[in-house]
């Protein structure tokens, strides 16, 4: 499945009344992410494959919401994609991935 596809399809879920809902809900489900991360951490997980269905869903549900609070604002979520990878391999050809501030 593409981008667009996928944010196409995210719209059927959709059944919020206002358009600050996937901005908040995009800080929250990262913040879930990133507990999933840091227990793994904390238990001094070996294998990571344990946690790597957890990982998927909670990631899974930042992608939901990055793609609605994109869709609301009518930016195509596959054009994010592409304009980061053009703005990586700039800092990369100008050798500042390293850097710091967002232009550099």
């Amino acid at each position: 499945m593409d981008f667009n596809e996928y944010q196409r399809k995210t719209r059927e879920f959709a059944i919020y009344n206002s358009h600050l809902y996937p901005c908040l809900g995009l800080s929250e489900e990262t913040g879930e992410l990133i507990g999933k991360i840091a227990k793994a951490l904390r238990d001094g997980v070996t294998n990571p494959e344990a946690h790597k269905a957890d990982v998927k869903k909670e990631a899974g549900d930042v992608l939901w919401m990055l793609a609605r609070l994109l869709d609301d604002m009518n930016i195509s979520l596959s054009d994010v994609a592409a304009m980061n990878i053009e703005k990586l391999q700039d800092r990369k050809q100008r050798d500042v991935l390293r850097g710091s501030g967002d232009n550099r």
